[in-house]
This record gives structure tokens, C-alpha cells and sequence, in this order.
């Protein structure tokens, strides 16, 4: 959920009517025509399933990895051609996963078998005067109800979806903090009794800190609960970032997207949903040299382990914070979140959408 990153390039390869083999590309966006109102996937006259191409490896550093991910486990490309996807999240109602494109303003839908298509937009800035820079939504969540919340980088606000379509309708959860506009909302999580916890760094300002509209003299991470009442709880990361909880909900993992200090900051959560003062739980600094990409999103498993995008691409770090290992993705990889049946682990890397299965279940499945 970083600032936006150089496009590689457009992607050379498209899918044939009704191809499903392995030497085929993965799922191309750039044609906006044909996936604004249909999916991009052709029906094929078979029942074989598509196969995708894999990319990238798995790096192990612990044998802990492998009650986590299988010796034989790959990274599926499934989709590419985006400007920087981000916050992918498991709508079980459509049985498919949504994810940003935060340039483009735009969620996308991919659902086995039919390939992707633009679902929502606009998804994140709804204003009439055009503006450059990383206007959409960034992290996408579920409340209890299954219904879509939305970092909103150009409205400045966390909203929820109310109405999709041509026109689509947002409900506001959380505009402002003692009367000032928030930066761009990023990332955000739920607990189970409904209270929201969500980052704020200028990512979505044209200027970022220097951005002659951005009201907060700080990039906070903030706590709305279900009465609208908006409690700011950590003021002194530099640019807060991906943010979850761990099964207990005893701890908020904060992650931290400042190349001079790419750490995962851990905090204790006090019975009255506030926060301790924070340790840091994991520093990447020492992964940094060859690797993209800085702390982005992360989400957590139902061990506790955390799943963290970072240096290389997805880092999986123990509960007591030993790295395991890597899902290198060979690009600056934004953030993940599982779906399916909970062990499937999809990934936003800068112009993909992946995949890879995993032995464990995501938190929440």
C-alpha cells in the first residue's frame, strides 16, 4: 500500500477463445472495454480448468514453513496488465475475490473459471475534478454482514458499499479526526466486536506530507468503533501502513512502509480497545538490498503467523517473529489475504494477481 510504483510494461501475451493451456499468459487487463461490463475469460468449449502460469519461488529458511506451505507449492499468475493492485479480499456471496487498482480507481473482480472483470468504479475518489496520482480505494475489507468497506484514497475516508453499479453509493464510517480531514485511508481491519482499526499516511495526496491539503500534522492509525466515534491511538510512525490482528486480538501488527525504518511495529490492545506503546516485532531492513518493496500489507493465519508483504515479496514470520521464509514474487508486492476455502493465499504484486495454496487456514475462514 505504497506509493505508486513504475508500470513494467504492458503485457504482451492475450489469452485465445477458449485457451486453457500452461503456455499461455496469464489474464490480461489493459482492454477496458472488454472488462468493464463482461469477464475478460472466454468460455471454453471443454470442462477442462484453466491452467496458469507460475512464477517467482518459495524461499525456505526454517523446516517451521513447511507445516505451512507444501515442498511442491507454486505461485500462480493468474491475471496482469494493472498500475498497482492492491488489498485483495474473499467475498463468499460471489465466491471470487476483489481487489484494487489504485491508479485506475478501480476494483476488479476474478472468479475461477470466468477471469476478471471491473467491478467497481469509481471506487475510491468520487469527486468531478479529474486529479492525478493514486486516487482509489486501497485496502478492502468485510464487515460481519459481508458487505464491502473501502480505504478510500481520493474521498480521504473509510466508506462502506452500499450500492455498486454505474453509480455506486457509499455510507462514510469515518471522515475526519477532531474536525480535520484524514490523509488517504489505507489499510483496515475488523475486530469481532465490530470496532474498525485503519492506517492513515498521505500516500493518496499529491505531495504526500508536503501536500498543501493534508490538515493532520501526523500520518496516524485510528480506531472507529460502531457509534462513529473515531479515537486516534498511534501518532509517531512515519508512514503507517498494512494492518491486522491476531487471533487473540491481543496484538495490532502495524506495518511500517519507510525505507529508513521497514519494521512491523507489534502493540498490545487493552481491554478498552486502545493500545500499549509498541515493540518492534519485525525489522526488514537486513532484506532490503536486491529486493523490492518495503512492510505493505499483511494479514494472519489461524496459528498466529504473519503474513507480511515486504522485501522479495511475501514474508512469513512466526508469532514469536522468526522469519520462515519468503514468497518471492520478484516484484514490489502490495498486500494478500486468503480465500476459497481459506487456504488459498492471493496476492497483489504490483501488476499481478496470484495465488498459492497453503497447508493453513487464513484467520477468519
Amino acid at each position: 500500500m505504497t506509493t505508486k510504483r513504475i508500470v513494467h510494461g504492458v503485457c504482451t501475451a492475450l489469452i485465445a477463445a477458449g485457451c486453457i493451456v500452461a503456455s499461455q499468459a496469464a489474464e490480461s487487463a489493459p482492454n477496458k472495454s472488454k472488462t468493464k461490463y463482461g469477464w475478460n475469460l472466454k468460455k471454453s468449449r471443454t470442462k477442462e480448468a484453466v491452467v496458469y502460469p507460475t512464477f517467482g519461488s518459495i524461499e525456505r529458511l526454517d523446516p517451521a514453513l513447511d507445516a505451512l506451505l507444501a515442498p511442491d507449492a507454486k505461485l500462480e499468475k493468474l491475471a496482469e496488465g494493472f498500475e498497482w493492485s492492491e488489498g485483495p479480499v474473499w467475498d463468499k456471496k460471489q465466491q471470487a475475490v476483489l481487489f484494487s487498482d489504485v491508479p485506475r480507481n478501480t476494483v476488479y473482480i476474478w472468479k475461477e473459471g470466468a477471469g476478471f472483470k471491473e467491478w467497481l468504479k469509481p471506487s475510491g475518489y468520487t469527486g468531478k475534478t479529474p486529479r492525478g496520482g493514486e486516487p482509489g480505494s486501497n485496502g478492502l475489507t468485510m464487515d460481519r454482514q459481508g458487505r464491502l468497506v473501502l480505504a478510500q484514497h481520493g474521498d480521504r475516508q473509510v466508506a462502506r458499499l452500499v450500492k455498486g453499479g454505474e453509480k455506486p453509493e457509499f455510507k462514510p464510517l469515518a471522515q475526519h479526526f477532531n474536525y480535520q480531514r484524514f490523509n488517504s485511508p489505507n489499510d483496515l481491519v475488523f475486530m469481532s466486536n465490530g470496532d474498525l482499526y485503519f492506517t492513515d499516511p498521505p500516500y493518496g495526496l499529491n505531495g504526500l506530507n508536503n501536500a498543501p491539503e493534508k490538515e493532520l500534522l501526523f500520518n496516524g492509525v485510528y480506531r472507529v468503533q460502531p457509534n462513529g466515534r473515531v479515537t486516534l491511538l498511534v501518532r509517531d510512525i512515519s508512514f503507517p501502513n498494512g494492518i491486522a490482528l491476531s487471533p487473540d486480538e491481543k496484538t495490532l501488527y502495524v506495518a511500517v512502509s519507510d525505507p529508513r525504518m521497514p519494521v512491523v511495529m507489534a502493540y498490545s490492545v487493552q481491554p478498552d480497545g486502545t493500545l500499549a506503546s509498541g515493540r518492534v516485532f519485525f525489522n526488514t531492513a537486513s532484506l532490503m538490498a536486491g529486493r523490492k518493496g518495503v512492510p505493505d500489507g499483511l494479514k494472519v493465519d489461524v496459528h498466529g503467523n504473519l503474513w507480511c508483504t515486504g522485501p522479495g515479496g511475501v514474508l512469513i514470520i512466526s508469532p514469536q517473529g522468526k522469519h520462515l521464509g519468503t514468497i518471492n514474487t520478484g516484484e514490489a508486492t502490495a498486500n494478500c489475504g486468503w480465500g476459497d476455502d481459506g487456504t488459498t493465499l492471493y496476492i497483489t504484486a504490483d501488476m499481478y494477481l496470484a495465488r498459492v495454496k497453503t497447508k493453513v487456514k487464513g484467520f477468519g475462514f
